[in-house]
């Protein structure tokens, strides 16, 4: 994951060094740089940032004028930056992630920034989690005409063929030119590609997390982002299914094909 930072100090130099130890790490992109509170505020309101190293002590005014402008909800994930300590109590009055003093030491930087991409990684399944839940009560309350889909399929097993409830089956897996259908403890193979199956089924209810899974959204009981590119979902019976980022999409939107 990219982690978008800013880095707000009126001294060059601390600029210079703070970037330079944020260099180190991959996972960081560097923003921009501010030299007082009205550019950080500006910049603020005109890009998304996800972690804001802010020096307390700037020309004009002090780095707390910035939560009171644009309030702590706001506020990105922010690490005051200074070289005294007597305003640590009112850095985490206004939730502040951390507090460093300067010059700032490459062990702690670490610390701090894994504490940060921790609280991200929180944050962002904690929406996933709300924008599922919305889809599934689109789900439950939506009404209105609906196409006609099959309640149930007809599976051959050599001499003899089953009928599986379409509803009962949680997900189906990509086999060739078969698909198996997983159903509690059992697994039936039916000679039509996942592909044939897709077109098939309730998409409401039938969405393609992956090109080799489709899910029952019913059976989905959380969402989880492990990058901008790939995820899973875990079933209620425990099972981790990988996820695409298209399939996390197709996931999240279902409620609007209803």
């Amino acid at each position: 994951m990219k982690v978008t930072t800013l880095i707000a100090d009126d001294e060059p130099l601390a600029r210079e060094r703070l970037r330079y130890l944020l260099g180190s790490d991959g996972e960081i992109e560097i923003a921009g740089e501010c030299r007082n509170t009205r550019e950080v505020v500006s910049e603020l309101k005109s890009k998304e940032v996800d972690l804001l190293f802010l020096d307390i002590q700037m020309p004009g005014q002090a780095g707390f004028a910035v939560f009171e402008e644009l309030g702590s909800a706001r506020m990105p994930l922010t690490v005051f930056v200074t070289a005294h300590t007597q305003y640590a109590v009112k850095a985490f009055d206004v939730r502040a992630l951390d507090y460093l003093t300067k010059p700032i030491e490459p062990e702690r930087l670490e610390t701090t920034l894994a504490l940060a991409k921790e609280r991200l990684k929180s944050k962002a399944a904690m929406a996933t989690q709300e924008r599922f839940a919305s889809v599934l009560a689109n789900l439950e309350t939506k009404g209105g005409a609906r196409e006609k889909y099959p309640r149930r399929l007809l599976v051959p097993n050599g001499a003899k063929s089953s009928f599986v409830m379409v509803n009962d089956i949680e997900w189906i897996e990509a086999a060739d030119y078969y698909s198996s259908l997983h159903v509690g403890a059992n697994t039936f193979m039916l000679r039509e590609t996942i592909k044939e199956l897709a077109n098939q089924l309730d998409p409401g209810k039938f969405v393609r997390i992956h090109r080799s899974i489709i899910v029952n959204v019913e059976r989905v009981r959380e969402i989880l982002r492990e990058g901008r590119s790939v995820g899973a979902v875990i079933l209620a019976s425990g099972r981790r299914l990988r996820m695409s980022k298209v399939g996390w999409e197709r996931l999240l939107e279902v409620g609007g094909k209803r």
